[in-house]
């Protein structure tokens, strides 16, 4: 018959049928990788899951823990069976022109050119027939002849290993599974069918797999064995492990041979993993004293002395913890993860952070808190979109001792496999945006890989607060799914509301099958505990704060009057005036100020304001800072770096015995989150009350003594906010045009409200905190206002209620379904429904955002990508290389998308950039300097500019 294979008695299997060979010194046959993805499966099955995930999957398939050892690890080898068809084979001509002679392979005319039907499509189709004939339960037939999923296993692991390119197809009808060949062609004849029938036969045989499950996965489960098949696969699929485990020539797969190469492969991948940075870290720590080198404070402490026995009655679960920024909720948060990843078998951490910026300042927190407290795998990833453009690059490897490790030697290969595409989460540790994992919810490619990297870890949310509605709508589905995958949860939040903090521990206890609702009223500061098993939400234990301060809120209305030029006549009561009032003593006596503006336009006019008020400031080195997104990304991280050593939290050489030098930081909102700056005085513009705490967070965050501050900060310990506010007046209830819709107008009104009330006593932090959050967003606020006010405020109100029920309802709509509504069909955690759109697959709705990059065309005519004319444009023929690439998207800056909507580019991209998925859609604009310096390039009827403030358009 086919080729020189033998299984039993004369039965062949046809060596001739490839699986890899792109890049390899000759085809590998199919059988081949079938078993080096089972025997790969299977050492992961032993060496990276945990012990109560292997007993959850045997339970489900109602079998011993070894049966579904060996039968899961047959599902991994069969994902590529669908290569045996002529639709694949015929990729390589010269290959399918041997089988297309047999007449064992005949097709139907053209059969091998349905280019649509991909050899995962295959897999699915042929195996749901093949395991049903073994007996795999088939469930019932319902209307129309399809398949009711419950029950019918054989399908869901069709419809599952189906999957490993990351879409789970349809039900197959009936007719189409006992039909298969007939009514999809790229299946090919009875050749073809023999065999895969035959393959999956030896590869059942080698694997021990005769055990039949008596039930199907459920949906958490079906996403964990998916991304382990697909992690199998990829690590087995390297070219240098192909080469490795290639059979010598002559090779004819016969039952001796084939077992041969099973125990060879079995030896091999222990190695693979182990170089690929794949394994367990060890939560070896259990002391807070042993992860942190200072002693725990009031609400660390109460953690310390009672989060292991709730644990240890309720089980792992969930964390929230509310606590004033600068309290320690991040390590109070990993002392957590250690307790709670030991009682759950954990194999890792990941850290989610609300922006690109603060998970870069929490990756050095956390690289501190690995090398004190894990043990064994600890490869590190960082994982934002631009992780990537970090010196350190996205991966630090530090494997150690364990059953998956790797030594220094391997750290070069761990780094380079697990920064490929979308391996980032199967790292042991991770620091990164939560844009990484909300992913995982929505209908994305992989996202069953992405759930799959949060299994079994521990998952840590800080600055849950900050996320608007269709964030928070993901955020409560992820937290659905992993409350049915029992990964424990910690949430840290300096400002929850208790209607906020419900929705997302109910989430939890939903996916976890716990429907019944509860009500949660956090204390502030403060914690509380959910089991996962039991669904009990634990009395929030409010514990106090050391730092207990009385906040003085000073409110100074004000006329908008952020001037385009600084040299504009100064308007009486205006902002300007204000600003350079608050700001005189820091200029004059010393200290350090922050001024946090709405927009980065605004930002930038500010800073050149405050030059012009202060130029003796402006002229000393670090005397004046400006800090917004619309830098550079290599420029952003130098002014990010400079900031954090000049305003962040003392050093063992700083002089604690008197001031800084005056100096003031002009930023935007992304200094209100996570970077541990510290600033004698806080100017604000009017925000949301929620984002004013945060920023006030920032003054006096840490301890330097009397003598270290400034003479006019000198007294009590009481930080100090001042409030530019134009809405002060009752009457004003909008917000300057020039803000746009950066924050809800209501919202606004609801705090300048608010904050008059309160400033004559101060803001008692952390007592009044809650209850001014819960207050501002309270249905009833106030009814003493004049009644045409108060009817422009419901009507504000009623505006932004009707805005969130919008961004949750399509948030809902564009999510993955909860893991108890998928019953059996995996199509549903792919399907898209009707009316979603390209722009609702995102995890930031209504995100308006482009990058530009700035060329500076030189005296002799030559293109730089710095304005001094030292870093030449790359020109690569055939594409920039990954050097040239990481120096580019350095150089490149964000803009707002409508920036770039009109016009063309003022320099054409470099051929072959349209093909790169970060170049495609990178704006070029070529700039020429004028006679007084200014570097400008016209488009769209306006001009770019860029300066030391970075990036206008004017």
């Amino acid at each position: 018959m086919h080729g020189e294979g033998f299984l039993g008695s004369g039965v062949v299997v046809d060596c001739r049928l490839w699986g890899k060979q792109r890049g390899l010194s000759r085809p590998y046959p199919v059988v081949c990788h079938l078993l080096d993805s089972a025997a790969m499966f299977r050492f992961l099955w032993d060496a990276l899951l945990g012990e109560r995930t292997r007993e959850r999957v045997a339970e489900a398939l109602g079998m011993s823990l070894g049966e579904a050892r060996c039968v899961v690890s047959f599902w991994a080898g069969l994902h590529d069976l669908g290569k045996i068809t002529p639709v694949f084979q015929a990729q390589v001509p010269e290959l399918f022109a041997v089988l297309d002679g047999d007449p064992g392979y005949r097709c139907a005319p053209g059969a091998e050119r349905e280019r649509g039907f991909r050899h995962e499509m295959a897999t699915h189709w042929a195996l749901a027939a093949l395991l049903e004939e073994v007996g795999y339960p088939q469930g019932r037939r319902v209307g129309g002849g399809r398949q009711l999923m419950k029950g019918a296993v054989g399908h869901q692991v069709a419809q599952l290993l189906g999957g490993h390119h990351g879409w789970f197809g349809g039900v197959l009808q009936e007719h189409e599974l006992r039909q298969a060949g007939v009514y999809q062609p790229g299946l090919g004849d009875a050749g073809w069918d023999e065999q895969r029938r035959l393959h999956f036969a030896e590869l059942r045989r080698v694997t021990g797999a005769r055990a039949v499950p008596k039930g199907g996965l459920p949906a958490d489960l079906a996403m964990v064995v998916t991304g382990l098949v697909v992690v199998s696969d990829w690590l087995v699929s390297q070219s240098d492990v192909v080469e490795s485990l290639m059979p010598p020539p002559g090779w004819r797969g016969t039952g001796g041979e084939v077992d041969a190469h099973w125990r060879r492969v079995c030896r091999m991948v222990g190695g693979v993993a182990a170089r690929a940075g794949i394994g367990r870290a060890e939560f070896a720590v259990d002391r807070f004293g042993e992860m942190f080198p200072f002693e725990p404070n009031l609400l660390q402490a109460d953690l310390v002395a009672n989060l292991p026995g709730m644990v240890r009655r309720e089980g792992p679960g969930l964390l929230l913890v509310t606590a004033p920024t600068g309290d320690g909720k991040t390590e109070a948060a990993l002392f957590a993860a250690s307790v709670l990843g030991r009682a759950a078998g954990c194999r890792g951490v990941y850290v989610a952070l609300p922006t690109m910026a603060t998970a870069d300042a929490m990756l050095p927190r956390i690289r501190r808190f690995k090398d004190a407290a894990l043990t064994g795998a600890r490869a590190l990833t960082l994982l934002h979109s631009m992780a990537w453009l970090r010196p350190a690059g996205a991966v630090e490897e530090d494997c150690g001792a364990g059953q998956v490790s790797a030594g220094s030697s391997t750290a070069a290969e761990a780094a380079a496999w697990l920064a490929g595409p979308r391996r980032g989460l199967l790292a042991p540790l991770g620091v990164g945006t939560i844009d990484q994992v909300l992913s995982g919810v929505l209908p994305l490619r992989y996202n069953a890989l992405r759930l799959f990297g949060l299994a079994e870890k521990v998952f840590v949310v800080d600055e849950a607060h900050a996320y608007g509605p269709w964030m928070h709508q993901l955020l409560v589905r992820l937290l659905e799914w992993l409350g049915a995958l029992g990964v424990p949860v910690v949430l840290l939040s300096a400002t929850l509301s208790g209607r906020t903090a419900t929705s997302l521990v109910d989430a939890y206890r939903r996916g976890a099958g716990h429907e019944e609702p509860s009500v949660v009223e956090p204390c502030y500061p403060g914690w509380l505990y959910v089991g996962a098993s039991s669904g009990r939400v634990s009395q929030p234990r409010e514990v106090g704060s050391r730092r207990a301060r009385t906040l003085d809120v000073v409110i100074r209305a004000v006329a908008w009057d952020c001037a385009d030029r600084p040299d504009a006549p100064l308007r009486e009561g205006g902002r300007r005036e204000a600003l350079r009032r608050e700001l005189q003593a820091v200029v004059e006596d010393g200290g350090c100020a922050l001024v946090c503006c709405t927009t980065v336009a605004e930002a930038q006019r500010t800073f050149r304001d405050l030059a012009a008020a202060f130029p003796a400031l402006a002229k000393r080195p670090g005397g004046l800072r400006l800090l917004h997104s619309r830098y550079p990304a290599i420029v952003r991280r130098r002014i990010t770096e400079e900031c954090e050593a000049a305003y962040g939290k003392p050093a063992g050489g700083q002089d604690l015995e008197r001031p800084r030098p005056a100096s003031i930081l002009v930023a935007t909102q992304l200094v209100e989150q996570s970077l541990d700056l510290d600033f004698d005085l806080v100017v604000s513009d009017l925000a949301p009350l929620a984002q004013l705490l945060q920023r006030a967070g920032r003054c006096r965050r840490h301890d330097r003594g009397a003598s270290a501050r400034p003479l006019w900060a000198v007294g009590e310990d009481r930080p100090r906010l001042v409030v530019l506010d134009p809405l002060h007046e009752e009457e004003a209830v909008r917000p300057p045009v020039s803000w746009g819709s950066v924050y809800d107008p209501g919202l606004l009104k609801r705090t300048s409200l608010l904050l008059q009330r309160e400033q004559a006593g101060g803001i008692r932090v952390p007592q009044d905190v809650q209850r001014l959050v819960d207050e501002v967003y309270a249905p009833v606020f106030v009814d003493c206002l004049d009644p045409a006010v108060l009817q422009e405020l419901q009507r504000m109100d009623n505006e932004r209620h009707a805005t969130q029920a919008a961004e949750t309802y399509l948030a809902d709509l564009a999510a993955i379904c909860a893991p108890a509504d998928v019953v059996g069909d995996l199509h549903r955690l792919s399907r898209r429904d009707s009316g979603m759109t390209q722009e609702m697959l995102t995890t930031r709705l209504g995100a308006d955002s482009g990058r530009v990059l700035c060329v500076y065309e030189q005296g002799d005519g030559g293109v730089t990508l710095d304005a001094e004319g030292c870093v030449p444009m790359p020109t690569s023929r055939g594409g920039p290389s990954r050097q040239e690439l990481r120096l580019l998207m350095e150089h490149a800056a964000p803009v707002p998308g409508r920036w770039l909507r009109d016009g063309t580019e003022s320099q054409p991209a470099p051929a072959g950039w349209e093909k790169h998925p970060l170049l495609r859609d990178l704006v070029v604009l070529r700039m020429t300097q004028s006679g007084d310096g200014t570097w400008s390039s016209p488009r769209g009827g306006r001009t770019f500019t860029v300066s030391h403030v970075g990036i206008e358009r004017r």
